[in-house]
């Protein structure tokens, strides 16, 4: 193994309430921190914890593909790495979801001989279970990217909540923008009619980022969703259309088997 090292973290998606003690350890402990949150203050908390800080957000750019930042953080925390550095990236939420940087960082550091690892963290999708009352044992949840839904086929059983993230963005192939217009927007929704009726309430939930700050839960009719206003953070919730189907077929074998096994 080489000197340096890389761990990737966790920030949890509220200020100061959802980091871990061994999350908060690695950042204080490491020789540089790099930060990914839109929020200034989140990076000012890091600061905190640690003197030397570099916030990745600048690598963002209006009208620049996010795979070109992407590939540019990735550099700048591989820079550290090579110099012989302990490097933390404290990414918020979870940094292994929605987060290209941090699986693509500890890819390359480990290929590189660095070691590298990541630890978790509390995720937006932690925060919507929790805030919207869902328990994914009882329905079934199925998650996809707004745009990768939108432009692959993805068959998914409308029985179970359908969980959209970054609707914020949807239709934007290019990934060159942070929020799209509601022309393309009416897409998804089109999309979305080819399933579900005209009617039927969603949800555009946002968590809450601060400690002030209230939970957003809108509930609207699926047909008015595209006029909406929306964000980087705003996920789309579609709880479903109908109760579970019954596999008759599967639950007259499994019966059958269960009374075999209890005459042994």
């Amino acid at each position: 193994m080489k000197k340096g090292s890389l761990v990737n973290v966790g920030l949890g998606m509220t200020l100061g309430a959802h980091i871990t003690p061994i999350s908060r350890n690695f950042i204080e402990q490491a020789d540089v921190v790099f930060v990914a949150a839109s929020n200034h203050l989140i990076e000012e908390w890091v600061r905190t914890m640690n003197d030397n800080v570099i916030s990745l957000q600048s690598h963002y750019e209006e009208g620049t593909s996010r795979m070109v930042s992407y590939r540019n953080m990735v550099e700048a925390i591989m820079n550290e790495v090579r110099a012989g550095k302990q490097v933390c990236g404290a990414f918020y939420g979870h940094p292994g979801v929605f987060a290209w940087p941090p699986h693509e960082s500890i890819k390359q550091a480990r290929a590189e001989g660095f070691k590298a690892h990541m630890e978790p963290g509390v995720s937006a999708e932690d925060c919507l279970y929790a805030d919207l009352g869902i328990d994914p044992g009882k329905e079934g949840c199925a998650h996809f990217e707004a745009s990768q839904f939108l432009f692959n086929h993805r068959p998914f059983d409308p029985s179970a909540y359908l969980v959209l993230w970054q609707i914020g963005m949807a239709g934007d192939k290019a990934m060159k923008k942070f929020e799209t217009q509601p022309e393309q927007r009416q897409l998804l929704v089109d999309l979305l009619l080819e399933t579900y009726p005209a009617d039927h309430e969603v949800i555009l939930y946002e968590c809450a980022v601060l400690p002030i700050e209230e939970v957003r839960e809108d509930r609207m009719a699926l047909k008015d969703l595209a006029q909406q206003p929306v964000n980087l953070k705003t996920t789309l919730v579609i709880p479903p259309k109908h109760e579970k189907i019954p596999n008759e077929p599967m639950l007259e074998l499994a019966l059958k088997l269960a009374d075999k096994i209890n005459q042994y």
